[in-house]
């Protein structure tokens, strides 16, 4: 299988902190790869630096086989890559609708297609109801929901989700996971998501890579990576599968 995304040999340092050390791994076309790990890890500077926001000391990033290490963030969204954040940031002061549009203008030539975007995907994560209200009157479930409409609406190749299902309740765990294996079947979406709702991680991943103290410790299968002693000597054994 292809590899759109390929990570190779990326450092990064804050201040004399090694936050990644000479991470590599490759996310093939049409899958779902969960990037796993303790928390301080690594994963969200992982992200950061694919998506531009941090600036790696050393190593590549490439998309679909194109350099894209040293681009700004709004460069790498509109190569293909949407990403969430963990700290879940709406512009607060706009409309559900007004947030998504946002996103979609990205992807669409003009408002109007940007508008019957956005209001699709609304209504995929189950806003449609909120569609009106201002995104500082959600509920951190519904921000999540909300997080993840913005990143659809710019029309990305690849999707990288940070924790979007943390605090979310069972059912609407579910929820989010139905959705994005139907995005990845119907439309062949790749999906990189860092998450530690391992029963959500399990249902949805393909392969797995796990980070500790920067460093890739295990990647592979899932059923191969979790029953790594390594890997339950550092996460896994603490978590509830």
């Amino acid at each position: 299988m292809t590899a759109l995304l390929e990570v190779d040999g990326i450092s990064k340092s804050f201040s004399g902190l090694r936050a990644l050390e000479n991470v590599s791994f490759r996310v093939p076309e049409g899958s779902i790869i969960g990037l796993i790990g303790p928390n301080g890890a690594g994963k969200t500077t992982c992200f950061n630096v694919i998506a531009g926001v941090s600036r790696a000391d050393a190593g590549e990033v490439r998309l679909a086989g194109a350099r894209i290490d040293g681009w700004r963030p709004d460069q790498v969204c509109r190569a293909g890559i949407g990403r969430t954040f963990q700290l879940v940031k709406p512009f607060a002061g706009l409309s559900v609708m007004e947030n998504v549009l946002v996103g979609a203008l990205n992807a669409c030539s003009s408002v109007r297609a940007a508008k019957a975007r956005a209001g699709d995907i609304i209504e995929q994560l189950g806003l449609a109801e909120k569609r009106g209200a201002v995104a500082a009157a959600l509920t951190l479930p519904e921000r999540k929901r909300l997080e993840v409409a913005r990143a659809l609406a710019t029309g990305p190749r690849l999707l990288m989700l940070d924790e979007v299902m943390a605090g979310l309740r069972p059912t609407e765990t579910d929820h989010m996971v139905a959705l994005f294996r139907t995005l990845n079947a119907n439309l062949g979406l790749t999906i990189l998501l860092i998450e530690h709702v391992m029963r959500a991680v399990m249902a949805l991943s393909s392969g797995l890579i796990v980070l500790n103290h920067g460093q890739v410790i295990a990647a592979g299968p899932p059923a191969e990576v979790t029953g790594d002693p390594a890997v339950l000597e550092c996460y896994l054994g603490e978590e509830a599968l």
